[in-house]
């Protein structure tokens, strides 16, 4: 049987090849293939082939478990310097940063500003000390978990009581059993049941964007009303106002301008206004040379400058449509300064109006040149695209009604005069203007398929300030509208329609459902157990509506998790700016342009140049150079300026209650619970330190 079985042995597979890299400073397998037959040969004499296959396994083996250890210890010294790095960044972030507070407004009433903070601090300050409390008690042996709370052994306790401690937990017992919990349970359940109402919402939406795709259901214009610039006069072309607002915008007031004054359009049916409402002398001398450039180009546009500035955008847009000569424009396209509408936009916008005489304003979807940048402009691209997509396109598609975005937008002029024009009396001049034309009776189209590039802010700061604006506004303007609302005549599904769904379930119940229930709630039932919140309120419905919103950015589906965290963090920048704008704080009626890069100028001004000539409306290549030179410049200056990062006191104190509510759910094991707690906390925790966007140390 020798011979045999040495013959089998000297046919079959010697080995398995191994091919080992030295790369300095790691090391790494290429290839290691799976064990062969000689692997498992037992017994044969010392210097056979069988003693040969084990000792070279086991040097495979050796080298396989050095280079895993070197591995894991890389790993080990990779999160160790993560954390040292981390570290670093906070004491950075403490030692020179501002807090929030640093730039409060003089004209507010700083009382009312910084309630809802000392609220906040009273709750961590006893968080801190009922888990000091609690860990006491779970050290003595008196842990209850709600599912199965002793009360008999309690209340027999104070006959019994062994020491002071006893007594007094005993005591915090009853009187979260009887006083706390029934309160604070049902608070809970009125914000799920809120909770459940606005997922319905979100998830009908949904379906809607749904049916939409799959029926291929878009708006289209009239047979003829198609614009086409080879025809000359015989196609639909009236006369269009196009406005351009800015206000100290020095960054994208270039690229704004030359995208508007490159739009296909015959030239003596255009005529831009250049609304500059800035307040410092040289960017008012760069925009106005700007302008005179493209007057030389041969453009129709003017630059406007107020004397008096008041209103802010509404009373910017308002003074220029008092000017004598806007009678003769028939419609009027607004683009913020960060815009850059494609040279088509007019040509597939403005024919929806042509034999739709009850549209009055039509709508492009907005998309983002920066949504890469950082992780910051990643989470709000995954938000926009869900309002654009979902509820913009699905609320024009089934009802002709929409918010206006207050930029990107073509309206025709007899419905801004027949809802009243432009007011001043909130900060998002654009609902409010959307909300008197459609009780007018007008109808909204939404295009999604027509795009208009934008920048989105890569800092937390810009982006915080733009979030109170757009939340305290809804609020101030659904004060002021309500009773014009009840009094319009129009259908009661609209009424409906526009008071619970546009007004207080989107607007009103979303903030403050998102913070009342997982900032507050959530953290509080820790320390009195005998109010519950389910696992699917905490994790699987959250999840599920992510997801939803995902969907319309399915490239954003890794970000699924920091979204969620995320939108929960903002919940409290959300709910602050709801409840300034309901009960008319101080805050409520700032208004903070905000800040650009102008990342994009560069790239699509570029293209602009080389763009082909065409109706005497292109840049120059000097300009351009001139334009790289001075931002160039600017550059450096900013970077000589000391920067300061800001600490933000109230996400601050919130981490810390998150986090602490979380090591109380540690001790009763109560797992997702935990786990929501605890990374919910340290997102706050970042937030507040200012470690997501653009980092400017």
């Amino acid at each position: 049987m020798a011979p045999s079985f040495d013959f089998w042995v000297k046919d079959s597979h010697k080995g398995t090849p191994v091919v080992v890299k030295m790369e300095n400073p790691n090391w790494s397998i290429d290839e290691v293939e799976g064990l062969s037959d000689d692997d498992f040969l037992i017994g044969s004499t010392p210097t056979g082939p069988r003693e040969k296959a084990r000792n070279k396994n086991a040097k495979q083996l050796t080298w396989v478990l050095l280079l895993k250890a070197h591995r894991a210890a890389g790993c080990l010294t990779s999160i160790a310097s993560t954390f040292v790095s981390l570290g670093s960044a906070i004491r950075r972030r403490v030692a020179s940063g501002r807090t929030d507070a640093d730039n409060t407004s003089s004209n507010e009433n700083k009382t009312v500003k910084i309630r809802l903070y000392n609220c906040i601090k009273v709750f961590l300050w006893l968080s801190l000390m009922l888990l000091g409390f609690e860990i006491a008690a779970y050290f003595k042996g008196w842990h209850f978990g709600s599912p199965k709370l002793q009360l008999q052994y309690v209340f027999t306790l104070p006959y019994g009581v062994r020491d002071l401690f006893d007594w007094l937990y005993s005591c915090w017992v009853l009187i979260r059993v009887e006083y706390l919990a029934p309160p604070l349970q049902f608070l809970a359940n009125a914000c799920i049941v809120l909770f459940l109402i606005q997922s319905l919402d979100r998830l009908i939406l949904c379906l809607g964007c749904f049916w939409i795709r799959f029926k291929k259901i878009k708006p289209i214009p009239k047979q003829g009303a198609v614009a086409d610039l080879e025809s000359g006069e015989n196609g639909f072309f009236p006369m269009v106002l196009v406005q351009i607002p800015m206000c100290n915008e020095r960054e994208v007031y270039q690229q704004s301008i030359a995208a508007v004054c490159n739009l296909d359009w015959p030239k003596s049916k255009i005529l831009i206004q250049v609304l500059d409402d800035s307040d410092d002398p040289t960017t008012q001398l760069l925009i106005k040379d700007e302008v005179h450039k493209w007057q030389q180009e041969g453009a129709n546009i003017v630059y406007r400058h107020r004397l008096i500035r008041d209103g802010y955008k509404a009373g910017n847009l308002k003074s220029a449509m008092g000017c004598s000569y806007v009678k003769d424009c028939e419609f009027v396209a607004i683009f913020d300064a960060d815009f850059q509408p494609t040279p088509d936009f007019l040509i597939r916008t403005v024919p929806h109006f042509k034999d739709n005489e009850d549209v009055g304003l039509v709508q492009a979807r907005w998309s983002f040149v920066n949504k890469d940048e950082n992780l910051l402009t990643r989470l709000q691209n995954i938000n926009l695209a869900f309002h654009f997509e979902v509820e913009q396109q699905v609320n024009g598609a089934f009802i002709n009604f929409f918010g206006f975005n207050g930029t990107a937008g073509v309206w025709r002029v007899k419905a801004l005069e027949d809802s009243g024009g432009w007011l001043e009396r909130t900060t998002v001049e654009d609902m409010d203007i959307a909300v008197r034309a459609h009780l007018q009776g007008w109808k909204f189209v939404f295009l999604n398929d027509v795009e208009c590039q934008c920048e989105l802010p890569e800092s937390y700061e810009a982006y915080r300030k733009q979030q109170h604006r757009w939340h305290s506004g809804p609020m101030q303007l659904f004060r002021l509208c309500l009773p014009d609302i009840i009094r319009a005549k129009i259908s009661v599904w609209k009424k409906f329609n526009l008071i619970f769904l546009f007004f207080l379930l989107r607007k009103l119940v979303l903030p403050f459902y998102s913070f009342t229930l997982f900032c507050i709630i959530l953290p509080m039932t820790m320390f009195v157990p005998e109010a519950e919140l389910p696992a699917w309120v905490v994790c699987y419905i959250p999840a599920t509506m992510s997801f939803l919103n995902i969907l319309p950015a399915p490239k954003s589906f890794p970000f699924i998790v920091p979204y969620l965290l995320f939108e929960n963090t903002m919940s409290v920048t959300k709910f602050n700016a709801m409840i300034s704008g309901l009960f008319q704080l101080g805050s409520a009626y700032e208004w903070v342009v905000t800040k650009k890069s102008g990342r994009s100028s560069e790239g699509d001004l570029v293209s602009l140049v080389e763009k082909k000539p065409k109706h005497n409306r292109v840049g120059s290549e000097p300009n351009l150079e001139e334009m790289k030179a001075e931002l160039k410049q600017e550059q450096e200056q900013k970077a000589k300026k000391k920067k300061h990062n800001r600490i933000y006191t109230k996400e601050l104190a919130l981490a810390f209650l998150l986090l602490t509510a979380s090591a109380r759910s540690l001790l009763s094991a109560q797992g997702i619970h935990f786990y929501f707690l605890l990374f919910q906390g340290i997102s706050f925790l970042l937030v507040g330190l200012d470690l997501i966007g653009e980092q400017v140390m």
